[in-house]
C-alpha cells in the first residue's frame, strides 16, 4: 500500500506548511462527523521536510470511506485552512 498524497493543505497557519505540506506524514483525526489535521500546529515556527511532499499516516476516522485498517485509500487528500480534511466522506 502507497501513503496518500496531501495534495493540498490551506491552513497556512500550520508549521509544516510552507507551500504545501511539509510533513512527513500526517495523522487524520477529529470528532464525530468532522475529519481535521490533527498534526496541524500553530507556533511561530516552519519545519519539515525540505519540500511539499506530506503524506497521511493514519487514518483515525472509522467511518470514512477511505479508511481501510487505519489507513487512507484516497488517490489524495485536501486540507481546508482550518485543517478540515476536504476528502473526508461517511459512509
Amino acid at each position: 500500500m502507497e501513503m496518500t498524497a496531501v495534495k493540498a493543505c490551506a491552513t497556512t497557519t500550520c508549521a509544516y506548511n510552507n507551500d504545501g505540506c511539509t510533513a512527513f506524514a500526517v495523522t487524520i483525526g477529529g470528532a464525530e462527523g468532522v475529519a481535521s489535521c490533527t498534526t496541524s500546529l500553530t507556533i511561530d515556527a516552519r519545519g519539515g521536510l525540505a519540500a511539499a511532499d506530506g503524506k497521511v499516516g493514519a487514518c483515525q476516522r472509522l467511518e470514512c470511506v477511505h479508511n481501510t485498517d487505519l489507513m487512507c485509500t484516497a488517490s489524495a487528500v485536501d486540507i481546508a485552512d482550518n485543517a478540515n480534511c476536504m476528502t473526508y466522506e461517511a459512509r
